[in-house]
């Protein structure tokens, strides 16, 4: 007797990837009442646990009003240090651009949250709403999306059936491959090294970025240290993120330096202004490049950040990205579904690829140009900089506009990153 194929369980979206992008659509669709089954292969309490990713994340205004619009922020209040001004500067020269919040209102230019404080804020978020269904850890084994449904199987034989797949699931992303998709990428030659240091003096919420010719260097201001975490730095309290670029060919074995050692290059590069330094946990290395789909939707299936494009970090711009695609393909399904329509139509996926593509593609192209731009020590490049970095500096509507840029408050902007409900 042939045994029956488990019955499916359907909702209106599967989501497949609960990093915080596919966490934050999640919440976004459940909160406005759309059944959601968020997938990931991994284990999302393994994720949000201190210490399993030493990363931070710069988020910026307009993704503080999206996780704000969609129950997260408030859990995150007391883990996001604002970002009051940011200082930035071409290698060792005297000329500067100081870019001051208070220029262009009340809030903040962004914060710096550790990044298992995000996902655990947006895991408590998901499993509070009823309309979100979280299967992790649970791989997917197939998905087929065909004309009228997709449909979908886990490695423990669950079987999903949805209107729409949306693929979060990172710069190598499966999903896109099996659909197809080809991207546009390339390798910068280039590594991040990140670490949290902790120091003596306070850094005053400002964020510092010099650019230097082997990449840029970036310090971002993060909360005080809890006590067992200062104490194991020797009593110092005040810490930043350590955003460091280096040649590909250098960075493993800057990375891999004896601890003392690696502190006496930080010191070369950040002076004495915080005082004593120290990097008591863990120094991460991540390799840097671009990646862009050349589309962003298929039958039923949608690409959500990383999986769509993944930019080089010199703006941190790229999660902030991905909460824009979020925020927008959320405004999008929930309106189709409030007027009736099947949301994953091939007329409202291809909205949001018109909607988010050419913002993304600036800020690619933009975000790639910075650093070809400064990552060199070519002396007309060097002197035309600096005259930029002057001007900058005394025209203030400039100074404001690029401020704006930054905290992602201009341009067409979803509901949510506006401050709206959806």
């Amino acid at each position: 007797m042939t045994a029956r194929p488990p019955a499916e369980d359907r909702c209106d979206a599967l989501i497949v990837g609960a990093g915080p992008v596919g966490m934050t659509l999640a919440a976004a669709l459940g909160g406005a009442g759309l059944r959601v089954a968020l997938v990931d292969r991994a284990d999302p309490d393994a994720q949000a646990a201190l210490g399993a990713d030493g990363r931070t994340t710069a988020i910026s205004a307009g993704s503080r009003r999206v996780l704000d619009g969609v129950g997260a922020w408030a859990a995150l209040t007391a883990d996001a240090c604002p970002i009051d001004a940011i200082r930035v500067a071409d290698g060792g020269s005297p000329l500067f651009v100081h870019y001051d919040a208070a220029e262009v209102g009340d809030d903040p230019l962004g914060h710096i949250v550790d990044n298992f404080a995000l996902r655990g804020a947006l895991l408590a978020r998901v499993r509070a709403l009823p309309c979100v269904r979280l299967l992790a850890p649970a791989p997917v084994t197939e998905i087929v999306c065909g004309p009228v449904a997709a449909t979908a199987r886990l490695a423990d034989g669950t079987a999903l059936r949805a209107a729409v797949v949306l693929a979060c699931d990172g710069r190598r992303s499966a999903l896109r491959t099996e659909a197809g998709i080809e991207t546009v990428e390339w390798s910068y030659g280039q590594d991040a090294i990140v670490c949290t240091v902790h120091h003596e003096h306070p850094h005053g919420n400002v964020a510092v970025e010099h650019f230097r010719p082997d990449g840029p260097f970036a310090m971002l201001p993060m909360t005080d240290a809890p006590a067992a975490a200062a104490r194991a730095a020797g009593g110092l309290v005040h810490r930043s993120s350590i955003v460091w670029t280096e040649r590909a060919a250098i960075a493993p074995d800057i990375a891999a330096l004896p601890r003392a050692e690696f502190e006496f290059e930080l010191v070369r590069r950040v002076g004495d202004r915080l005082g004593r330094l120290a990097v008591p946990g863990t120094v991460w290395r991540h390799p840097l490049a671009l990646t862009h789909a050349r589309h962003y939707v298929d039958r039923r299936l949608a690409l959500v950040g990383d999986a769509a494009h993944a930019i080089h970090p010199i703006a941190g711009q790229g999660l902030n990205m991905g909460f824009r695609d979020a925020a927008a393909l959320a405004e999008l399904l929930v309106d189709a579904r409030r007027c009736g329509l099947d949301i994953g139509a091939a007329g409202v996926l291809a909205g949001y690829e018109r909607w988010r593509r050419f913002d993304n593609t600036v800020l690619a192209v933009v975000t790639d140009a910075i650093n070809r731009l400064f990552s060199n020590d070519i002396a007309p490049l060097r002197t035309a900089r600096r005259l930029g970095f002057g001007a900058v500096q005394r025209i203030a509507p400039a100074r404001r506009l690029f401020m704006r840029h930054a905290m992602g408050v201009v341009g067409d902007l979803p509901r949510l990153a506006r401050g709206e409900t959806l």
